[in-house]
């Protein structure tokens, strides 16, 4: 069996109520949800709360997913998008400003290089918004999630060739921003 017909026959158990179908949906795809929110958002509890509310529309709506080709993960990249427009058209008609406290990057005893490891995740952030919301998807499928080419263009419905010129066009955005940012010296 492959990766698709696998995804299929666990959207047909989880849309008969099979909770072992939808616990595996969700294992399968909470890494990328959440990266999906970590990378636009400086707060990781509401990266997480975000990702958990993909999940459970995904549970509440799964009955009327109806496969069209595309893998499962782009429709909950569509649940994830809403829910971040949502989040900040939120956060700014209540006039909160998303939090700007810096977190440091768990896995490491060495507090300068934890530091370091932040502002790098801090600056990426912020260079992230400097490119389009496809872009955003090839580089975090690519570089964060380590996706290769051709899934990240099933995900995104589109070409191998369209995914290599938006991850060029991406990179050399990015490198602009950065720059223009100056929030990293190599």
């Amino acid at each position: 069996m492959n990766r698709l017909s696998d995804e299929t026959a666990l959207i047909r158990r989880a849309q008969q109520g099979d909770r072992a179908a939808l616990a595996a949906l969700h294992d399968q795809y909470y890494r990328a949800i959440y990266t999906y929110f970590a990378t636009r958002l400086d707060v990781p509890q509401v990266a997480e709360d975000l990702t958990s509310e993909v999940f459970v529309r995904m549970v509440q709506k799964i009955s009327k997913f109806r496969q069209t080709g595309r893998p499962l993960l782009a429709w909950l990249y569509t649940i994830a998008r809403n829910l971040l427009t949502d989040y900040h058209r939120e956060s700014r008609q209540n006039n909160a400003p998303l939090s700007l406290e810096e977190h440091l990057v768990a896995g490491t005893d060495n507090p300068a290089r934890s530091a370091e490891n932040s502002m790098a995740v801090d600056c990426l952030r912020k260079a992230l918004e400097y490119i389009t919301e496809e872009q955003r998807l090839v580089v975090v499928g690519k570089f964060l999630e380590g996706r290769p080419t051709r899934e990240v263009a099933r995900l995104l419905g589109k070409t191998e060739g369209a995914v290599k010129a938006l991850q060029h066009r991406a990179l050399a955005a990015l490198r602009r921003a950065i720059e223009q940012e100056g929030c990293y010296e190599p």
